[in-house]
This record gives C-alpha cells, structure tokens and sequence, in this order.
C-alpha cells in the first residue's frame, strides 16, 4: 500500500470533515429537502387559475377521443398561419396536404374572424 493510504474507508465516504456519525445526522437534517416531502403533486381534481386580463381563455382537458381529433386537426394548421383568419388556415391546410374532411371544417369557419390557436378554431368549429 502507498504511504497517505492508510485510511481507505474514510476516503471511499468522500470526505474525512467530519466523524460517519456526523454526515448521517446532516444528511437526515437535509433528507426532506433532497428527497421532497409528500402532498406536493397537485390534486387531479384542481380549478385552473382563471386567465389574467388580456390573455386567451383557459382550455379544459380533453378526452381521449377528442384529444386525438384535436391533434389530428392542429396537425395541419401550420405555426406561420396562427393568428389567422379562414383564408390563412385553408392555405396552411392545403401545403401540409390536409385531408377533405380538415378542409371542410376550416371552410365552415366563420369568414373574418382571427384565431389565436387552434382550441380557438376547435370551439368555433362547435367542439370541445
């Protein structure tokens, strides 16, 4: 063994500060801040905070059905054409090659009326 080796336990703890008594009572003191404490995930069954002054309105949650028909339609309303009116979101539509039945939704969208996101066109479509 080479000379300054003579205490491995003490250098495989990383760290001879302080007594193996010592750094088990400082990492119990610190174990709540390392680890989180219970209750801190939010409850499924929580209000979102209203929207401030100024800003769009806070969507609900979709189901799964509708999540999936949601994302289907976005899928072709590229980012460029929001905010947009009817005529921007048929021209986005049409470049990522939508299928008829997007088209037709976007062409029953009101005319001059512009859409922030794509929940926006959802509900004007008379979905949720």
């Amino acid at each position: 063994m080479a000379a300054g080796w003579g205490n491995v336990a003490a250098m495989d703890r990383g760290s001879n500060k302080h007594s193996a008594r010592v750094d088990d009572e400082l990492a119990q003191e610190v174990r709540g801040f390392v680890q989180g404490v219970g209750g801190a995930r939010a409850e499924a069954n929580r209000v979102p905070e209203p929207s401030a002054e100024g800003e769009p309105e806070v969507s609900s949650v979709l189901g799964g059905d509708e999540a999936n028909d949601i994302s289907r339609f976005g899928r072709y309303i590229g980012r460029a054409a929001l905010p947009g009116d009817r005529e921007k979101l048929r021209l986005s539509a049409e470049t990522l090659l939508a299928p008829d039945d997007v088209l037709a939704d976007i062409d029953s969208l009101p005319a001059g009326q512009e859409f922030h996101t794509v929940a926006e066109i959802w509900s004007a479509l008379g979905r949720r």
